[in-house]
C-alpha cells in the first residue's frame, strides 16, 4: 500500500463552476501541506466551490480530516456556513465513509454516491 498522496483535479462546469480533486492515497499529517497548498492554489486562482473525490483514498487520518475541515472554512464564507455547501465529497470507501460520519463530518459537509449527482447538486441552494 502505498502511503503517498496523489491529487489530480479538473475542472467541471455545472450551474456554477467547480474544481474536482481525484484524491489517492493517505491523506494523513505527512499530506497535509500538500492538500492544503493544492487548495489554496486552486482557492487563490479563483475556484469558490471545491468537489474531492474520495474513490482511491487508502487512508483518512485525524490529521487527514483537520486538513478537510480547513479547506472547508477557506472555501465556505461565514455567510453562507449551513446554507451553502462551497465544499462537498463524494465516492468514499466504506471505511472512510464510516468515519466521517462518527464524527460527524457529514452534518457540515454534503457526501455523494457519485461524482455526477455530487456535480449537480451544486448551485442548487
Amino acid at each position: 500500500m502505498n502511503s503517498d498522496l496523489k491529487i489530480t483535479s479538473e475542472q467541471a462546469q455545472v450551474r456554477v463552476p467547480v474544481i474536482v480533486f481525484h484524491i489517492g492515497g493517505w491523506l494523513d499529517a505527512q499530506s497535509e501541506p500538500q492538500f492544503l497548498e493544492a487548495a489554496r492554489t486552486a482557492y487563490e486562482e479563483g475556484a469558490r466551490y471545491l468537489l474531492i473525490d474520495m474513490s482511491d483514498l487508502d487512508t483518512l487520518t485525524s490529521a487527514g480530516m483537520r486538513a478537510i475541515q480547513k479547506v472547508y472554512q477557506m472555501f465556505t464564507p461565514k455567510e453562507d456556513h449551513f446554507k451553502v455547501a462551497h465544499l462537498k465529497l463524494c465516492n468514499a470507501p466504506p471505511q472512510i465513509y464510516n468515519v466521517l460520519g462518527i464524527t460527524g463530518f457529514l452534518q457540515n459537509i454534503p457526501m455523494y454516491e457519485s461524482m455526477d449527482s455530487a456535480l449537480e447538486s451544486f448551485g442548487r441552494e
